[in-house]
Order: C-alpha cells, then sequence, then structure tokens
C-alpha cells in the first residue's frame, strides 16, 4: 500500500561515503548499530551495517546531520545522489523535504502573526482576496482560522500531493486549491477545531495567505525571511528548483531503485512539499530554534511566538511541528515523504539535541527509522526506542471474516477507486494493492487489529450490527469499506 505512507542492484562502498565535516567517535557504533524501530516480544534483535542496509533496501543515497549540545555533532553522506552520473552524496546535496516543508513554511505564516498582520483566531477569509475558503454547513458556526489550518484541525480535504513531472505544467496555488492539477478541489468536510486530520490542502490554504498578504510568491518571502535567518543557506522553497541547483540536487529513486522520470517531481504546492535543503541545515534550524527558546535569539521569531509554535493542541500537533513528550522532555519534528524522497527530523525543545536522516528512496522509509534509533541509542537519548510488539495467532475464523476486498472512502488516486484485497497466505493476514500490486503481511496484535512490524503500519477492522466485518481503518486515520 505505498500510496498510503504519507512511500538492479546499486554498488555502494566506504570510499564512495562521500564528505562529512567531522569523525565522531560514537560514528562507527551509530553506522554499524542500526536496529528495527519495532521489535515482536521474545526474539532478538537483528542489528544492521547502514551500507549493507541501503543496498538491501534499494537506498541509493542517505544524509545525516547530528546536533549534540547546541552544536552540528557531525553530518556525513552516504552512496550515490545520482547513479547515472557518478555524483555521490555529500553534505550539500539538496534533498527534497516533503512535509518537513510543512513546519518551515509555518514559521512564515507565525512571522506575520507576531507583526501582526495576521491573527491565528480570525477567520482566514478575511485575509484571502482571490480566492475564498467553501461556506457550507460544517463552516456555517464555525469559521477556519490560521491556527487550524496550523494544526491540521480546520477539517479541510486533500491528505498530500504526487508532485508533477518535468514536462508536466504545474498549477497556480488558486488552481491546486480549485482542483485544476492532478488533486481534488479543496473541500471542508468537519466543522472547523472539532477533529484532528492531517491536510496538506490546509496548508495550501496558508501558502495563498501568506502570499496574498505580502504580494509575494512564497519562496520570495520565506527565503529571505525564514531561511536566511536559520542558517539555511542551501535551502529553497522555489518551484521548479532553479537550473543554477541542479547540480547539488539528489536524484529520486523508487522502491526498485530506478531514478524517476525526469529526476525529480515538481511541487507547486509549496508550503506543504516544496522545500528543497539538506541535514546540515534542518539542523541549524534546530539550533536557532533552541536558542530562541533558551532566550539567546530573537530571530526570525520571539520566544513567545516559538512557545506559541510548541503549545500542544489536538493529536499532540503545534502550530506547524508535531509535538510529543518522552521522559518529561518536550520534542518536536516531523517527517517528510515526496516521490522517491523520504525524511525525518526529531530534536528536542530544551536540549541541544537533534537528528536528521534524509534519504533519496521510496524504501527511505524503511531505514531512517533505524538509523534515528541508532543515533538515540549512541547519544544515550530517548527519542527514539524500538518498540516491543506482542504478536498473537489470529484464528482462522478471524481471518475468513476479515478477507475480501476493501474500498477506501476518500479518492486517493487521480482517477479510480483505491482498492485493497485482504486475504489469507500460508496463515497470515496479507494485503494486496490493487493499484500496484505491492504486497504487505500483518501481524495480529489484538483481536481486530493488525500490524506489518517492520513498518509499523496498522489496521484495525470493525463490525457492523449485525458482527460481520464492515470496515477497515489504517493508521487510525484512513477508512475503508468491505465491498463485493
Amino acid at each position: 500500500m505505498r500510496h498510503l505512507i504519507i512511500a538492479a542492484a546499486l554498488f555502494f562502498s566506504v570510499c564512495s561515503l562521500g564528505q562529512q565535516s567531522t569523525v565522531p567517535e560514537e560514528l562507527l557504533t551509530i553506522e554499524n548499530g542500526l536496529v528495527p524501530p519495532r521489535i515482536v516480544e521474545g526474539t532478538t534483535p537483528v542489528t544492521y551495517n547502514l551500507i549493507e542496509r541501503m543496498q538491501e533496501l534499494n537506498v541509493p543515497g542517505v544524509s545525516i546531520a547530528v546536533v549534540r549540545d547546541g552544536k552540528i555533532r557531525f553530518s556525513k553522506g552516504y552512496g550515490m545522489a545520482n547513479t547515472a552520473t557518478g555524483t555521490k552524496v555529500n553534505e550539500e546535496t539538496l534533498f527534497q523535504a516533503g512535509s518537513i516543508s510543512k513546519p518551515l513554511a509555518a514559521l512564515g505564516a507565525l512571522k506575520l502573526v507576531e507583526e501582526g498582520i495576521l491573527d491565528l483566531d480570525t477567520d482566514v477569509n478575511t485575509y484571502l482576496k482571490n480566492w475564498k475558503v467553501p461556506n457550507n454547513e460544517f463552516t456555517k458556526e464555525q469559521k477556519i482560522t490560521l491556527r487550524q489550518l496550523l494544526t491540521h484541525t480546520a477539517g479541510t480535504t486533500v491528505h498530500g500531493f504526487p508532485g508533477y513531472n518535468q514536462q508536466e505544467s504545474m498549477p497556480s496555488t488558486i488552481g491546486v486549491l480549485d482542483g485544476r492539477g492532478n488533486t481534488d478541489a479543496l473541500d471542508i468536510d468537519t466543522e472547523p477545531g472539532t477533529n484532528w486530520r492531517y491536510s496538506g490542502g490546509g496548508y495550501t490554504i496558508i501558502e495563498l495567505i501568506v502570499e496574498e498578504v505580502t504580494g509575494m510568491e512564497l519562496d520570495a518571502y520565506l527565503d529571505p525571511m525564514i531561511l536566511t535567518p536559520l542558517g539555511m543557506s542551501n535551502s529553497t522553497f522555489a518551484q521548479p528548483l532553479p537550473e543554477n541547483k541542479h547540480a547539488k540536487a539528489s536524484a529520486a529513486y523508487t522502491a526498485d531503485g530506478k531514478i524517476i522520470d525526469g529526476h525529480w517531481n515538481n511541487y507547486p504546492e509549496q508550503a506543504a512539499a516544496g522545500l528543497w535543503t539538506t541535514p546540515t541545515d534542518l539542523a541549524n534550524y534546530y539550533i536557532r530554534i533552541q536558542e530562541i527558546m533558551a532566550g539567546e535569539r530573537q530571530n526570525p521569531l520571539t520566544k513567545s511566538t516559538v512557545e506559541q509554535m510548541l503549545t500542544k493542541h489536538k493529536n499532540e500537533w503545534g502550530l506547524g511541528p508535531t509535538l510529543k513528550t518522552i521522559d518529561g522532555e518536550l520534542l518536536f519534528g516531523h517527517g517528510g515523504k515526496n516521490a522517491g524522497f523520504s525524511n525525518n527530523m526529531m530534536g528536542y525543545v530544551n536540549k541541544g539535541d537533534a537528528a536528521i536522516v534524509m534519504t533519496n528512496g521510496d524504501n527511505g522509509t524503511k531505514i531512517m527509522q533505524e538509523i534515528l534509533a541508532s543515533i538515540s541509542s549512541a547519544y544515550s537519548w530517548d527519542m527514539v526506542k524500538s518498540q516491543k510488539i506482542k504478536v498473537t495467532s489470529p484464528s482462522l475464523e478471524v481471518l475468513n471474516a476479515i478477507s475480501g476486498n476493501y474500498k477506501s472512502k476518500r479518492q486517493i488516486l487521480p482517477v479510480g477507486d483505491f482498492i485493497v484485497t485482504m486475504k489469507i497466505v500460508n496463515g497470515q493476514l496479507t494485503g494486496v494493492d490493487n493499484t500496484d500490486g505491492e504486497v504487505i503481511h500483518f501481524s495480529q496484535i489484538d483481536n481486530l487489529k493488525f500490524m506489518n512490524v517492520p513498518s509499523g503500519n496498522s489496521i484495525e477492522f470493525h463490525r457492523d450490527a449485525d458482527n460481520n466485518i464492515n470496515t477497515m481503518t489504517y493508521n487510525g486515520q484512513l477508512e475503508f469499506i468491505k465491498i463485493e
């Protein structure tokens, strides 16, 4: 189910790893200590070597940066940025950040709030000129606000964006919102403020707000006002990527290790998915935010604004980043997935520690958590620990009741229904994506709840009033209806 992961052998060797700023003593431990993020109870965890794991998963390139005690401890590139040209990954190799764009773009909106141009709790239609949030039964009483858009609680549709290849023309921001690109028109199907649901469409509204109140394209505003003060000198929100940066840009790779058509896709949805950056630049983002929280700087935002940004709303979401508390320490971060790029970043709010992993493969989702777990272990952080999963044996009665075809309630594919077939293979529940044929095996972790342990993706089945299985929920968010 590659569509839902918000997802020939390649040659690697130590001599082709690229450049790094320093070689700390713990680096070998990190590189050789990758552990799976989830371990089945009663089994001995297997550790991996980073280079071997990249080969196994067809991930050509990886780039890592670690912040320790408020400074960049190391940054290092591994493997290839472009197998066709022989370009290696180094510290300045640009990766598409995917949804990591969102917390960075959010800073631009918060800057305008700080300046009194925007307000977090005002109807956003007050600021919009050439396009308006649709009014319907759900917005009759409660209007959509910037706070709701930032925290994914506005009730807006459109989860994410597939991007456009190099030959395709891109719609304007309004064109995206009106559905004149390759995604549906944005709509509101839930009363604003009542529920949390991830929405790239909501961040596209933020993009338009910033553009209309500043009179500038989003990248023209964010590059000097946000990225430069953060020390992100190699980053840009420009879409498509300017030609003078192409030499530094990594190609994007499919799950089977092939370069996607045109080397990468373009994303006019800049706020939601358009950032090009490096782990080193994102390390600087963490350092600056941590310094602001420590009272050591006031640029690009004040401590008061950053404190609001890092305040938990529904589903432990801040005004841009996702938040979680581990052993009394607040962490902030975000993942990112564009076609052929998979990334993650996590860091402490009140300690100068953080880790960023960027990869140029669809299968990077399978390695980045292992790298983060290895980094956390090396520094005795509680940031990422392997989760122990208790697996049970499902009865044949349950498996037979579950088996069948399930159609997504939400439009996922540009054309046609997204249908998944659940069936029994060698006594194990197996899901088959009817679009691309991908097969995923699931283990039972509760009566009607199953998990693909390597990825952590879970499905839960539900019964109707007659005790028949009638619906399925994927990762607690995407709903499917059982069909004949």
